[in-house]
This record gives C-alpha cells, structure tokens and sequence, in this order.
C-alpha cells in the first residue's frame, strides 16, 4: 500500500509546482496523473503570465488590475499575496529554464493583456503554458528519490478517517485496471476545472471536474461556482482557443459592418478591456444582428504586422489555418465567446487548506479567489504557480510533523463494487457520449454570458435528469486494460456534480457582477451580494447553499469601466 508524506492529485502545473516543493521542504510525494504529465491541460495555456517584474511597474497596480477585474469579489488578502510573490516566481522560472521572450536591449520583454495597466504579460510565443510545464517536469525529474509519479492512474474517491480528515485517495491503473490505497498524511488536488460540463470548451477533454467533485462529496465546501469564464475569442463550432494574444499584440475586433464596436463598449481599453466585458460586447453585437451569420464577430489580426505575427502567435496561425480555413496574415478571422475557466472551486485559504482537514487544493480546482468575478487573462497560470508552490511548502510541513494514518484496505471493496457495477451494466441506457453532449449545450445555452431565472431553471431541470440518467448509461468496454468506458462513466458523475453547483450558485445570486449577467438583475448590487456563495453537500441529495464575507483590504469597491 504506497504511503506518502504528501499525496498530489493532478500533475499539471499547480501539481508539478506542489511536488516540486514539497520535495524541497523534505517531504515524500507522490503525484498521481490520469494522463501522462505534460499532456496536462496547463499545456494549452497560451498567452502569458503576469507579474509586476519591470522597475516602472508596481505590485500594487498588479494587484488593483487583478481586484477591478474580479469585479470586486476577489479576496484581497489572496490576491496581495499573488501579486506581492509573482515577480520571484518568474525570476525563479527563468533561471529554471523557461525561455521567455526577450526584448531589444535583452532583458525579458512582455505584451499587454486584458485589464491591466500596464504590459506585465511575460511570454514564451503564444505556448507559455507548454514551455513553464516542460521546464517543471525537468526540474521534477531532479527529485526522483522523494517523488513517486504515478502516471495514468485515475483518482476516484478520497478517503477520511473517523475524525473526518482527509488521508489520502483510493486511485485505479488505467493499464490493468488495479485498484489502490494511497495513504497520505496530507492531499493536494491539482485536478484543473470543470470545462467539459459545457459543449463547446477551449478545455482539453481530461478537464471533467474531478477533483471538485470529489472534495464536494467528502464534504468540502465549494466557493464562487457560478463565476464561469467566456473567454472573447474561440471558434465557434469547436471551441479552439485563440489567445488574448492576439489583441495584446495589436489586433482589433470588429463586427460584420466592420466597425470596431469595443468602441462603444469600454472606450479607454477598447479590445484589451476584462475578459467578461469584451465577451458581453460581442454577444451583444450577435443578438443585435451585427454579427455575421454564422453567430460570429472577427478578430483582424491582419493589424499586427506579418512578421510579428510569426514570431509571436505562430500558434494560432496554424490554428486558423487547419481548423478554420484562415490565413490570419490576410484576412480576419471569425469568432465568438467559448467558455473557457471555472472561477469558483473547492474553497481554500492562502495556504491552500480547504474546509476539510488535510485536504489542499491549487490551481483552478481550488477557490482561494484571486479571480474573483472575473480572471485576467494571464493570472492564471501565476494562480497554478504561486498557490501550487504554497500548498506544498504547507502541506509538507504539516505532514513532517505527524504519524502516517493507517486506511484499512477494505475501503477499496467499495469502490470495487461501484467499478463492477459500472462494467456490468446492461447496456441499453443512453449513451455516455449523448448524456455528456446534452449538459454542455444545455449549459452553453442557459448558463453563459447572459443568464436569467427561466434559462437557469431549464439548465437546472435538465441537470437533475441526467443524474438520474448518469447511472444507467450503456458502455461497451468490459475489460479491465485502458477501459475509458469505466473512466467515462465516472467523469460524467463529476461534471453533473459540478454543473449543478454551477447553476445553483448562479440561480441564488440575484444580481449581475463579473462572468454572471443576469439580464433579470442587470446591476451589481453590493449591497445585498458583496458576499460569496458557498456549496456544500453534508449529506444532502441537493446543493446546499451559504455565504462567507469577501475579504477587503485596501480597495474599496467602486463602478467597474474600462
């Protein structure tokens, strides 16, 4: 039975961070992946990573960027620390060997991004989040006396002794199919978001929402789940991500009178306004008519120079042209909003602790609320980062200092039985497939960029039927080698887990601030919802609903324009 000091849940990079220092404050580690590492979603982060590293620049303004754009649900304490740590966590990624761009004169050179005062985006071309995970896996690589990788493993339950506390993970070899306990003085979740509870996503199709659902069932309290990020620019019929980039570098937005229409949404940042905003703007141009008729707004990146778009986003220049037919050197290219980031999770403090003893979270299936309302393009990979890093130094201190908890091996019967029964289901229920592709629509349609109580309800309905679906699901797969029917089949478990979350959280908050416009509330009223909603399951078929204060340390919340 493979025991650890410190059991990681995910191997991107808040996982990879997590594991790297636990190692170093002494720690044993294990990390558990369901894919190989660097095929962890984190892959796919594109354009950047924030820090207020240049002289002229301030951590303060990082920080006021940050807490304006979470529309002032963020909590400040948090997101001090974020900012306050960030340009040694750049310093410290640099000399590790991640190479990001330099400018003219050899220094690192950064772009602009979204709701930011300043250009404090650092960058690797538009593939920041594969070259940091590269660079984390070397380093990982520095530690294989103290850590133990577990890669294809798949975590499906975390376990609790008597007292409640979390010590460790019952987790399943993709390759035989072998169940084991994994006994752990403490646990970290690095899982990622919810992505794939929505149809279409800019998230890889690993991104299910496992680690919330998990904490939620063991009783951790959940935080913000109604915040879902629209990211502004994804093609639309598949999702694709084309980054924030794009803009940074130059390019302008515009709708199919071929007006740049941010103009008259935020008039001083125009296409580099909030993410929230500039999605609203172009929705808004799309049920208005002005958009194209494929529901589409374009994005000209034309306005950037040719070389530069080379140089700097040859990415999406690949994108445009396999998935869209578009040389984005000639011509715009058409777009809509996508979701794309869940700001909500499993509630933590700045250290990473949930409301559940020895259970971690970082990274986006954490809620330490840095984002808030709304995340700034670029701050979360700095989010994986710093919090990954935090919760292992308190992870490893805390587990240093106890006896290792025994977990009985019959807790593994359990989960056995619930396994077999998924293999010998009779097989003429739905498809999981068709299952999985209702919630995403009905998601995309009644919980997007604009949301009211009759579409919520809908999503609401729809979401409670499918769970009663969920477990008669037909799968084809019997055996026990690689059988992604098995993985499948309690994925969508975990993305009906936190789709209801999602849409609970929204229906309760009667107001509009940040990604949740409710076109019935259409004003932020902090009155009544400064606060954030908390959910939890204690027990109950349902969500339960509960707020907790928004901590303010220095900024007082005022009107939100850019």
């Amino acid at each position: 039975m493979p025991s650890h000091d410190v059991l990681i849940i995910g191997a991107g990079l808040a996982g990879q961070r997590a594991a790297i220092a636990a190692a170093q404050a002494g720690a044993s580690v294990a990390i558990v992946s369901k894919v190989h590492p660097v095929r962890s979603h984190s892959v796919a982060a594109a354009g950047g990573i924030n820090a207020a590293l240049n002289p002229e620049d301030t951590w303060e303004s990082h920080a006021f960027d940050t807490v304006k754009g979470s529309d002032y649900l963020g909590d400040q304490d948090a997101i001090e620390i974020m900012t306050r740590e960030a340009p040694g966590e750049i310093l410290w990624l640099e000399h590790a060997g991640v190479t990001f761009h330099r400018n003219e004169s050899g220094h690192l050179g950064t772009r602009a991004f979204g709701g930011a005062s300043a250009a404090r985006t650092y960058y690797v071309a538009d593939i920041t989040g594969h070259a940091i995970l590269h660079v984390l896996y070397e380093q990982l690589m520095k530690h294989n006396e103290t850590v133990d990788r577990y890669e294809e493993w798949f975590t499906t339950d975390l376990l609790q002794d008597d007292d409640g506390r979390c010590v460790g993970a019952i987790c399943r070899n993709l390759r035989d199919g072998q169940l084991e306990v994994f006994n752990a003085k403490a646990t970290i979740l690095a899982s990622g978001g919810a992505g794939q509870a929505y149809n279409p996503t800019t998230n890889g199709l690993i991104v299910t929402g496992d680690g919330i659902a998990q904490a939620y069932r063991i009783g951790a309290r959940l935080m913000d789940m109604e915040m879902v990020q629209y990211h502004p620019t994804t093609l639309a019929g598949n999702g694709l991500l084309i980054t924030e980039g794009a803009r940074g570098e130059g390019a302008w937005l515009l709708n199919a009178k071929g007006e740049r229409f941010m103009e008259r949404y935020a008039p001083n940042k125009l296409d580099l306004a909030s993410r929230d905003v500039v999605s609203r703007a172009e929705q808004t141009e799309i049920n208005e008519g002005r958009g194209f008729p494929d529901g589409t707004v374009a994005l000209d990146i034309t306005k950037v120079p040719k070389r530069r778009t080379l140089e700097a986003l040859r990415e999406i220049v690949n994108i445009g042209r396999d998935f869209a037919g578009t040389d984005i050197t000639r011509e715009p290219i058409h777009i809509k909003p996508g979701q794309h980031y869940i700001m909500g999770g499993v509630k933590t403090d700045v250290d990473g602790q949930t409301t559940i003893p020895g259970l971690y979270a970082a990274g986006e299936v954490a809620c330490v609320s840095v984002h808030g309302g709304n995340r700034l393009g670029a701050n979360s990979l700095l989010d994986t980062l710093i919090f990954g890093r935090r919760s292992g130094e308190h992870a490893a201190k805390r587990a240093i200092q106890m006896t290792m908890p025994q977990t009985p091996a019959a807790k593994v019967a359990d989960t056995e039985r619930s396994i077999a029964a998924i293999i010998n289901r009779e097989g003429n229920g739905r498809r999981i497939a068709a299952i999985k592709t209702e919630l995403g629509e009905a998601m995309n349609e009644y919980v997007a960029v604009f949301r009211d109580a009759e579409g919520l309800a809908k999503a609401h309905e729809i979401v409670r039927r499918l769970k009663e679906e969920a477990p008669k699901a037909g799968i084809d797969d019997r055996g026990s080698i690689f059988n992604q029917d098995v993985v499948a089949a309690i994925e969508l478990g975990y993305m009906l887990d936190c789709a209801e979350t999602i849409v609970v959280a929204a229906e309760e908050r009667k107001e509009s601030r940040g990604a949740q416009f409710r076109t019935d509330f259409p004003e932020r009223n902090d009155e009544e919802w400064l606060k954030h909603i908390d959910i939890s399951m204690n027990g109950a078929d349902a969500p339960v609903v509960s707020y907790s204060p928004v901590t303010i340390t220095r900024w007082q919340p005022e009107e939100r324009t850019y």
